[in-house]
């Protein structure tokens, strides 16, 4: 029995199976901001990032809370941008956006951000909170401007327990069920054939 045809649709079938759990896994956010107050401030809860960058003549950093971030629950941001020349703290709004950060986003078929809010300096920090309600990988962006620059930090925010075993061995595992099931299929009807023949033969 000629299976040359096989490998022919395991291309096709692996993405026809792929592209159900990627988008499963990059469904709208429900994001919601929340007050920089959503978190309680005397809390010793460690962060569960926190990163510096230099963008133009500043110097950020960041605050995810809390430690573990779970859906359903709030957290906050805590930002910090100094100049770099004077140390003086900048004193404009931050613009926080919010998006999926999935494999569609990455090939530009879930790129849509949603508004977390915008937030005053508040003694020199800006605080933004947030809830997400969906389990996932998450890019939070910092916007501000300075004189005619316009300038934008993104840094990766994980809502949930990371999944065990994620979108690809996801595929992988559908795709060997259908190659197992493809071959026991060709093996049946090879072995009916060959019974028929037999007993054609007989006859």
């Amino acid at each position: 029995m000629n299976r040359k045809w096989i490998p022919r649709i395991a291309g096709p079938l692996l993405i026809a199976l792929a592209l159900p759990i990627l988008a499963a896994g990059a469904s709208a956010h429900h994001v919601l901001g929340r007050p920089a107050y959503s978190l309680n401030e005397d809390s010793n809860t460690p962060p569960a990032m926190q990163g510096e960058s230099q963008i133009g003549d500043y110097f950020v950093t960041y605050m995810i809370y809390p430690a573990f971030p779970k859906p359903g629950e709030p957290g906050r941001i805590n930002l910090y941008i100094k100049h770099r020349d004077t140390n003086q703290s900048y004193q404009g709004k931050v613009t926080f956006m919010t998006r999926n950060d999935s494999w569609l986003s990455k090939i530009g078929l879930d790129n849509e951000s949603e508004n977390l809010g915008v937030q005053p300096n508040d003694a020199n920090v800006y605080r933004q909170g947030y809830v997400y309600h969906e389990t996932g990988d998450y890019l939070v962006s910092a916007q501000f401007g300075a004189g005619d620059d316009a300038h934008v930090l993104e840094f990766p925010l994980r809502v949930g327990a990371p999944s065990m075993l994620g979108p690809i061995g996801m595929v992988i595992g559908a795709l060997a069920i259908f190659l197992f099931f493809t071959n026991l299929f060709f093996r049946r009807r090879a072995m009916s054939v060959k019974l028929r023949q037999a007993h054609d033969k007989e006859a």
